[in-house]
C-alpha cells in the first residue's frame, strides 16, 4: 500500500483542488444522507399513520385542558389568555373548570300523538273484584295508562281502481269513462306509498335494490330489479320542478357551502366502467331554509362548478381544491377555507408521531390547541345572533389568529416541507387568506363540516350500492337525495313528506302548486320528524 506521502502531489495549486474536490464530494454525501434521513422519516410517519388509521381510534378528538396540564404548556396559552378566561383572576390559583350538564329524566319519552292508539281497558275479574276483608264489591276510582310501541311489518294491499263506463241511454253514443286519478308513475303497478318506501329504504336506509327485490320476493310480489331502477328513474325526473326551485332559493342567498365526492357509473358514454365520476353538493339557503342539492357530474374539473354557480354571487366555504379557483375569479365570489381541514392535517401530523416517550408538547400540539381555542369561541357564539357572533369573533377569535400566524411564521421555515407536519403547516400557510374570512359575518361557519355532514349519507349509500348503472340512474339519484337531505335538514319526516310529494305533485298545474309542497312550507303533524 502506497502512503499518503507519495500519493499527493507537491505542488500547492494541485493540493487546493483535491481538497476542493473532497470538500464538493462530502457536501454531496452528506446532502445525500439528509435527503435519505428526510426520507426515512416520512416512511416512518406514513406507517405510524397507517397503523393509527387501522388500529386506532378514528376520533379526532382533542382535549385541551388534558393536554395543558399533562404537559405544563402555560406559556403557550398565556398569549391568548383574554381569550379563555375573559375576567380577571389570579393565575396562581389555577384551577380546571368541569362543564356542567343535566341529567335526563328516566323513563320512556311521550310518544307522538299523531300514532293511532288502539286502547285495551284492564279490568278485575271474579273474586278479583271482592274485597279481601269484607268481601264487598270494589269501585273504579281511577286509572293507570301505559303505552308501547306496536310496529306491524309491511303490510301489502292492492288498489283497484274501478273506472265506470257511461253512455246515452237516448242515442246510444258518448260512452265516457271516469278519470284514473294522477299517477306518479302513469302506467305503473306503485302507488305514492310504495314509490315513497323503496325511496326511504334505498337512499336513507341505505338498501341496495337486490336487496329490495329480495324483500318483494319473501312477499311473492314479481317486481324486478330493472323495474325498482325504473321507478327510481321516473321519480327523479317527477322531482325536478322542485329541485328547480330550490336551486332558486339557493342561489339568491349569498352564503355557500360546497364539496364533492367520487360515484362510479358504470354506462357512461365515452367512459371505461372502472372510472371515476363525481357528486358535488351545495349547502345554502338561509339558516331558517337549508337547501342541500346533489349534482352528478362525469369529471371533477373546473367547468363544473362554473356552470353550477353560474348564476351566483356571495360567500363560497370550500376546501383546498383548486378546481374553484375559476368560478371564484369569474364571478362575484369570495372564498371561506375551512379551519376543519387544517385542524385534520394537524391531526394526522399529531397520529404519526406514535406514542411520545418525552414530556413536551410538540408543533403538532401546539397548532392543536391553538385552533381549538377558536372552536371554543365558536361553541360560546352558537347561541348568540349574527349580529352578537360577529362582535364576539372580532374581539376574541381574531386575536387568536393573529397569534396562530405568528406562530406559523416562525416555524414554517425551518420544518421539513415533505414531511406530515409541513405538509400541515404550509396547507395553512396557503389556506390562511381565506381562513378568517368567517369572521367578518356572524352567519358564516369556521369550517365546512355541515356540507361534509350533507355528503355522508351518500357515501354510506356509496359503500352499499357501489355504482350506478347508467347516467340517467346517477342524475335520478342526485335529486331523490337533493329533495331527502333538504327534508331532513327542516325536520321533516322523510317517508311522509314523499309520499304527499308523490301524491301531489303529479296533480299540480302552476307554479303556486309545486311551491306548496317545497319541504320547508308549514306541513302536517305526520311529516314533521320526531
Amino acid at each position: 500500500m502506497k502512503s499518503v506521502d507519495q500519493t499527493l502531489p507537491n505542488d500547492a495549486e494541485s493540493l487546493v483542488k483535491i481538497v476542493l474536490s473532497q470538500r464538493q464530494a462530502l457536501a454531496e454525501k452528506e446532502a445525500k444522507i439528509d435527503h435519505q434521513t428526510d426520507y426515512i422519516k416520512q416512511l416512518i410517519e406514513a406507517i405510524q399513520l397507517a397503523k393509527h388509521q387501522h388500529f386506532g381510534a378514528r376520533s379526532e378528538k382533542f382535549n385541551v385542558d388534558q393536554l395543558s396540564l399533562l404537559f405544563n404548556e402555560a406559556e403557550l396559552l398565556l398569549d391568548h389568555q383574554d381569550d379563555q378566561q375573559p375576567n380577571d383572576h389570579n393565575s396562581a390559583d389555577e384551577t380546571t373548570t368541569v362543564g356542567s350538564h343535566q341529567r335526563k329524566k328516566g323513563g320512556c319519552r311521550k310518544l307522538p300523538d299523531h300514532y293511532p292508539r288502539i286502547e285495551i281497558i284492564h279490568t278485575l275479574e271474579g273474586d278479583h273484584c271482592q274485597c279481601e276483608h269484607c268481601d264487598g264489591e270494589l269501585a273504579v276510582i281511577g286509572e293507570k295508562t301505559s303505552e308501547q310501541i306496536d310496529l306491524v311489518p309491511m303490510r301489502v294491499q292492492v288498489i283497484r281502481h274501478i273506472r265506470k263506463t257511461y253512455h246515452c241511454p237516448s242515442c246510444k253514443t258518448g260512452i265516457q269513462s271516469a278519470k284514473l286519478p294522477y299517477q306518479a308513475i302513469p302506467g305503473s303497478i306503485a302507488s305514492a306509498g310504495t314509490l315513497a318506501h323503496v325511496t326511504v329504504n334505498k337512499y336513507i336506509n341505505d338498501m341496495p335494490l337486490y336487496r329490495q327485490e329480495k324483500e318483494f320476493e319473501r312477499l311473492k310480489i314479481p317486481l324486478t330489479r330493472s323495474s325498482l331502477a325504473l321507478w327510481m328513474v321516473k321519480a327523479g325526473l317527477l322531482i325536478q320542478p322542485l329541485i328547480n326551485l330550490l336551486r332558486e332559493g339557493m342561489l339568491a342567498y349569498d352564503s355557500l357551502q360546497m364539496d364533492e365526492t367520487r360515484c362510479q357509473v358504470l354506462k357512461e358514454p365515452g367512459k371505461t366502467p372502472q372510472s371515476q365520476s363525481y357528486m358535488w353538493v351545495q349547502r345554502g339557503g338561509p339558516p331558517d331554509k337549508p337547501i342541500i342539492l346533489f349534482d352528478y357530474a362525469p369529471s371533477r374539473s373546473q367547468e363544473v362548478p362554473v356552470e353550477l354557480l353560474s348564476d351566483y354571487a356571495g360567500y363560497l366555504q370550500i376546501d383546498g381544491y383548486k378546481g374553484y379557483n375559476k368560478v371564484i375569479a369569474n364571478n362575484d365570489i369570495i372564498p371561506l377555507g375551512c379551519m376543519a381541514h387544517v385542524r385534520r392535517k394537524f391531526d394526522e401530523a399529531l397520529k404519526t408521531q406514535g406514542k411520545l416517550k418525552n414530556r413536551q408538547v410538540s408543533l403538532a400540539q401546539q397548532a392543536m390547541l391553538r385552533i381549538q381555542l377558536l372552536y371554543k369561541i365558536e361553541r360560546k357564539a352558537k347561541s348568540l345572533s349574527d349580529e352578537q357572533r360577529c362582535e364576539l369573533r372580532q374581539s376574541k377569535a381574531v386575536p387568536v389568529l393573529k397569534g396562530l400566524r405568528e406562530w406559523l411564521d416562525q416555524h414554517l421555515p425551518v420544518v421539513v416541507k415533505q414531511s406530515a407536519l409541513g405538509k400541515a403547516m404550509h396547507y395553512m400557510d396557503k389556506q390562511w387568506p381565506r381562513l378568517s374570512v368567517y369572521t367578518q359575518d356572524g352567519r358564516l361557519n369556521i369550517d365546512n363540516n355541515l356540507c361534509e355532514n350533507a355528503i355522508r349519507p351518500f357515501v354510506i349509500g356509496r359503500k352499499n350500492s357501489l355504482f350506478s348503472d347508467t347516467v340517467s340512474g346517477a342524475k335520478a339519484s342526485s335529486n331523490l337525495y337533493s329533495l331527502i337531505e333538504t327534508a331532513k335538514a327542516n325536520g321533516l319526516e322523510p317517508y311522509a313528506y314523499l309520499k304527499k310529494v308523490f301524491t301531489e305533485l303529479p296533480k299540480a298545474s302552476c307554479i303556486e302548486d309545486i311551491e306548496a309542497l317545497l319541504p320547508f312550507q308549514p306541513q302536517s303533524e305526520e311529516e314533521n320528524a320526531a
